[in-house]
């Protein structure tokens, strides 16, 4: 039965990729009510050069720090995976997103804000500040080696953010609880196993990673999933967390491609070897169907590249408002009320 599926998958992926053909007419019907527009700002005649202006400020911060591109990843999946593509992750206050447990360490405001500062001197009140998130992610994953998806645009910002509407799930689980919660989200398998590869750059805490490596699932040993070479590895980079208030030091997702932050075939390659740091990256192995994902991705990373594509626009479709939805802020960090 392996050898079947992983025969059938790379049709799959061919028919999924086709849909990117269409640009405009692909995107919008992934979600049923979705209303963006391929180049909405120009179409509209409101802020021609908006998505010119978006791509400008995204190179001058990348050219002095790489690590934007993960930081505004993670942003932007942690605003679409809780109440939609709305920039409420984007919101201050004691009780937001922001402020959640599991946002805990999250990068790339400074740039989006600088961004709605710029095109506000240009197009006041015209451009959203979830626009600018899903164009300004696009631009930096396109400079860390990744293509150039199709971003439509139109959507509104949200009028409110609350901590507790969070439900990110925690990087321990399983894969089938993973595939669960993308489903939730209306994307499928294929958008799991591809979106958790942008974990082929950045860094997360030791904290994370420890019971893997000391205690997996009370056992007092390390996690049987992880190769030997690996967990030696890592035990130098992250200490038992033994006493209160200890140092949680931050680590490398993938050690081959470090402070590159580029996108590489290795992190595929990294899972089969079991040399992934986070649980779900390596249960991504075990499962039927992901499994055949890894092998794929791993054997071609052109198909990985182009399948990121097609996901990441999918992504950025999940609950979006538009029309007199929501609001178009003046300032990204709160509402205009």
């Amino acid at each position: 039965m392996r050898k079947e599926t992983f025969v059938f998958f790379p049709l799959l992926l061919a028919l999924a990729l086709s849909l990117c053909l269409g640009f405009a007419g692909a995107a919008s019907s992934l979600q049923p009510g979705v209303k963006l527009v391929w180049h909405y700002y120009k179409v509209h005649n409101t802020c021609a050069n908006a998505e010119v202006f978006v791509k400008h400020q995204v190179k001058k911060f990348w050219n002095q720090d790489k690590s934007i591109t993960p930081k505004l990843l993670r942003l932007l999946y942690s605003d679409c995976f809780v109440n939609g593509c709305d920039a409420s992750i984007l919101l201050d206050g004691t009780n937001t997103e922001k402020k959640a447990p599991q946002n805990r360490g999250l990068g790339g405001f400074v740039i989006i804000d600088k961004i709605k500062t710029v095109l506000e001197k240009r197009c006041p009140g015209v451009v959203s500040c979830a626009d600018i998130l899903n164009l300004a992610t696009r631009d930096a994953v396109h400079l860390a080696g990744a293509p150039s998806y199709p971003v439509l645009t139109g959507r509104r910002d949200g009028l409110t953010s609350t901590a507790a509407s969070v439900d990110l799930p925690s990087p321990s689980i399983s894969w089938e609880e993973a595939l669960a919660y993308f489903k939730s989200k209306s994307l499928d398998v294929l958008d799991l196993g591809t979106l958790l590869g942008a974990h082929s750059m950045g860094r997360t805490h030791c904290s994370y990673i420890v019971d893997r490596l000391y205690n997996f699932n009370g056992t007092r040993k390390p996690d049987p999933s992880m190769a030997t070479s690996f967990v030696t590895e890592m035990r130098k980079l992250c200490p038992q967390r033994l006493k209160k208030g200890q140092t949680d030091p931050l680590v490398f997702l993938n050690q081959e491609s470090g402070s590159k932050y580029k996108f590489t075939q290795s992190y595929y390659s990294r899972i089969r070897s079991q040399k992934a740091a986070l649980r779900i990256d390596q249960q991504l192995l075990y499962g039927n169907d992901t499994a055949q994902i890894i092998e794929e991705f791993a054997a071609g990373f052109e198909d990985f590249r182009k399948s990121f594509s097609l996901s990441m626009s999918r992504m950025g479709n999940i609950n979006v408002l538009t029309g007199n939805q929501g609001e178009i802020r003046r300032i990204c960090n709160r509402t205009n009320n």
